[in-house]
């Protein structure tokens, strides 16, 4: 999965030498060449990275050529977060005039040197990524992106999972089973939120099998709803995981029906996996279907968008939990 990472790191560098505050830093600095440069370069390497995706556990040319770039892309990320501390600097020189070594720093006398290490810093970082880039053998085919990310569909999770397989993880279980089995009148939602490949299902499963969670919820459910959130679709997968049988083809009206009464005043935890909606409607249309679980009931999601947990409101503790950071390890 390190691809999966690589590709949302790949993103969030483009994010940020799009931005307003790196455009005034490349004026300032005399790398504005260089950051156009570097951007190209890397959404370059963006474009092939969903393709590399799909070969990577069968080619090990294609491996071994991911296990070179992440490290230089890493680098590269590394940067632009230093580019965005050296802004800060700057706000706080014109803000407190008490800042007086960062007055120093900057000063007129030390700002050719830096301008000319800031430039060859860049300068290596998109040649090391052009020669990587550039050293493969193999065939990656360029996807577009947001119909890659948004379309391609994910095998479908499931409940179980090794205890042994979970490290380093405690903590984060603890904090977010403390929040599940917490007092409250309302069926609350709690988001897990992160990049691709930092192990939220595996920790959502890790929570699911707790013998705390077994205790205190009547009823356990677990969706994967990585493909088209279309609220049909996600009933019929709830009911599955409460039946234990595929749902056969029905109307809504059924579906419904269904739901109502195999969950209808029983207090549930439903894990929502690997959700991407982000369309307000849907989610109010699930939420009427949801709210029939008993008081206490806990719906947890895991996605990759942060936009999801802001936009589903119908909790009463709806502040997102990150999980991990784009350098652990991946589960």
């Amino acid at each position: 999965m390190a691809e999966a990472i690589l590709f949302n790191v790949a993103a969030k560098i483009i994010e940020s030498l799009g931005s307003q505050a790196l455009k005034e830093i490349g004026l300032l600095w005399g790398v504005t060449d260089e950051l156009d440069k570097l951007k190209n370069t890397v959404s370059t390497i963006q474009a092939v990275l969903l393709d590399a995706e799909e070969q990577w556990a069968v080619n090990r040319e294609v491996k071994d050529w991911l296990e070179k770039l992440k490290y230089v892309v890493y680098d590269a990320d590394d940067l632009l977060d230093g580019f965005s501390t050296d802004s800060l600097l700057r706000e706080m020189m014109t803000q407190d005039k008490m800042a007086k070594k960062v007055r120093i720093f900057f000063s007129k006398s030390n700002q050719p040197v830096y301008n000319l290490k800031m430039r060859h810093k860049i300068k290596a970082i998109r040649q090391k990524l052009d020669a990587i880039a550039n050293d493969r053998t193999f065939h990656l085919e360029e996807r577009p992106v947001e119909i890659g990310v948004r379309a391609r569909k994910r095998d479908d999770t499931h409940s179980y999972v090794l205890a042994a397989k979970v490290t380093g993880r405690e903590d984060d279980k603890k904090e977010i089973i403390k929040r599940l089995l917490s007092d409250s009148e309302n069926v609350g939602i709690l988001p897990i939120t992160g990049i691709g490949g930092l192990g939220k299902t595996t920790l959502a499963q890790f929570i699911f099998n707790d013998e705390e969670i077994d205790k205190h919820f009547q009823l356990k459910m677990w969706a994967c709803v990585s493909e088209s959130f279309e609220v049909e679709k996600v009933v019929g997968k709830i009911l599955e995981s409460v039946t234990k049988k595929k749902s056969e083809i029905a109307g809504m009206d059924t579906l419904v029906h269904n739901l109502r009464e195999k969950i209808g005043g029983k207090k549930y935890l439903l894990v929502l996996d690997d959700v991407w909606n982000e369309d307000v409607k849907k989610w109010d249309d699930l939420k009427v279907l949801l709210e029939v679980g008993a008081s206490g009931s806990r719906i947890l999601i895991t996605t990759r968008s942060k936009k999801v947990a802001q936009i589903v409101d119908f909790c009463d503790f709806c502040n997102p939990t990150p999980v991990g950071n784009k350098k652990e390890a991946v589960f």
